[in-house]
């Protein structure tokens, strides 16, 4: 049996990132052979993590891969067990990796089928591996969840500090900087829909309903009542309607006002908190 040096654990220490004792283990069991050490250390973490796939992920961020000039653009959401393993670079860096490797599909794909992709910032890894190898060091799981693909440009915006959300929208025109902007909105503002006629009109007559009854009490003239009803209804709208909504950053004018002042037409947009469905 082949000596086992210091220098040897260290250097597969430095290169797997994994403890000093599984790499002296994974040297001893393969005979001092690197290369089979690596793997030795490949095939018992994912023995490991299978143990482990039923965890909870209650953690993680969202991934975005966003642009007003991008031929497509993504998000997906990445979770994993703990709140500084989705604060570490790497995660952060598998999670927009995922999702740059979903916007450049040419279709929309499982988790599976994603994870068989290449890596985008990895030569000669697939995501799957790259995924695998971090786990395998960190020793939690990772799982992905929600994911999104919009043909064309876009913007994204992802908040990381408290409620975990993560906003995108399809978009023709505009800068990055305007499309951001408008994300930011709308995780702050949790808009239901991104125009009037897209709303829940069920409730949209219900709402009405409420109003009319409240002005008809108030003893106002019947020929006005729906007059009234309608400059009312304006506010429900800007509660809860994008386009409709008071920018956050101007409130004298409309996110639609916004877009349009940048040049922007926004047709779709996506609002994930993390945990929530």
């Amino acid at each position: 049996m082949a000596a086992i040096t210091a220098a040897a654990v260290k250097e597969l220490r430095e290169t797997t990132g994994l403890p000093m004792m599984d790499c002296k283990k994974a040297l001893s069991e393969c005979d001092g052979d690197r290369d089979k050490a690596i793997q030795w250390l490949r095939e018992r973490g994912a023995t490991v993590m299978g143990k482990r796939a039923d965890r909870e992920t209650a953690f993680g961020r969202f991934g975005i891969c966003a642009g007003v000039g991008n031929a497509a653009s993504a998000m997906i959401e990445l979770k994993c067990e703990s709140d500084p393993v989705a604060k570490n670079v790497e995660f952060i860096q598998l999670a927009d990796d995922l999702a740059t490797a979903l916007a450049e599909s040419d279709s929309e794909l499982t988790a599976e089928a994603l994870l068989a992709l290449p890596s985008p910032s990895k030569e000669g890894v697939t995501l799957s591996e790259q995924r695998d190898e971090l786990m395998n060091r960190i020793r939690e799981v990772f799982n992905i969840g929600r994911m999104v693909r919009f043909e064309g440009g876009s913007g994204g915006y992802s908040h990381n500090a408290g409620t975990i959300s993560g906003a995108i929208i399809a978009t023709s025109g505009g800068t990055d900087e305007a499309a951001k902007d408008v994300c930011m909105h709308i995780a702050a503002m949790r808009p239901a829909a991104l125009t009037i006629d897209e709303l829940d009109q069920a409730q949209v007559e219900q709402e009405r309903s409420i109003l009319r009854e409240a002005a008809l009490k108030e003893g106002k003239p019947e020929n006005i009542v729906d007059k009234m009803v309608e400059g009312r209804m304006r506010n429900y709208y800007a509660e809860r309607v994008l386009l409709e909504q008071p920018f956050v950053k101007e409130q004298k004018m409309t996110v639609g006002q916004f877009a349009k002042e940048n040049g922007m037409k926004i047709s779709q947009f996506v609002l994930w908190e993390l945990g929530r469905e």
